[in-house]
């Protein structure tokens, strides 16, 4: 045990706690606290801490096998339980977070798969871009659902053709040409973002997760080939 590894410990607890201030009135009851605002601050602390940990692991040369370990389990944690409260506040659609989630269970069988024929799975850049689009989506559906509703009434963003028949959406974009922009306008345009940054999200997903078994079958076919050039062992 060492410092970033404590730092991702204290990534894991804060798991628990951001359900808890978002799904019971723990917050408004012994904080006198907004939760959606509360639990901003928790989710970005922890957010940044994922920075953080790796950046001093690295500096202090406490790179560990254990925090190898510890570190992708704390972020699918914070992310998946973040993305089903979303669900739960209606503010995220099921599919998507069904997707972004099943994409990590078979990401990491994959991995576990390839630890097991000696090839090492390295981080995507598309993967980086994922983790990325969820915070953003997370952060932004909980800004702008802060009076505990969503600013849309309906969720006619998961089709396009029916973008424009959501009556805020409507109303917001006419104020903003008119600039008579109004506080529940900011907040539809905030749901605009995390509504496409969760897009943005879910496709990654779907191509890293192609990425990574793409470079995985690439790999064993490079080990195939070697181990057939070799020939049996005498």
């Amino acid at each position: 045990m060492n410092l970033p590894n404590y730092i991702t410990l204290g990534r894991i607890v804060f798991v628990p706690l951001l359900v808890v201030v978002l799904l019971t009135p723990i917050a408004d009851y012994w904080f006198g606290l907004n939760a959606y605002a509360l639990a901003i601050v928790i989710f970005l602390i922890a957010a940044i801490s994922d920075i953080f940990d790796g950046h001093l692991a690295r500096r202090r040369k406490q790179v560990s096998t254990l925090g190898k370990f510890l570190d992708p389990i704390a972020d699918k944690l914070l992310i998946s339980a973040a993305l089903i409260v979303l669900v739960e506040k209606n503010l995220a659609p099921s599919w998507a977070v069904v997707v972004i989630i099943g994409r990590e269970f078979i990401i990491t069988g994959l991995r576990s798969v390839a630890a097991s024929e000696g090839v090492i799975m390295q981080a995507q850049s598309m993967g980086k871009l994922k983790m990325w689009a969820q915070c953003v989506a997370i952060v932004a559906l909980l800004v702008c659902a802060a009076n505990g509703t969503p600013p849309v009434s309906n969720f006619g963003l998961d089709y396009p053709a029916a973008f424009w028949e959501v009556p805020e959406v409507r109303t917001a974009f006419s104020n903003l040409a008119t600039l008579t922009i109004t506080s529940n306008d900011w907040k539809v345009f905030g749901y605009l973002v995390g509504r496409g940054a969760l897009w943005v999200a879910v496709i990654t997903a779907i191509w890293s997760m192609y990425g990574y078994f793409t470079y995985f079958l690439r790999e064993r076919s490079k080990t195939d080939s070697t181990e057939k050039e070799k020939g049996p062992a005498e």
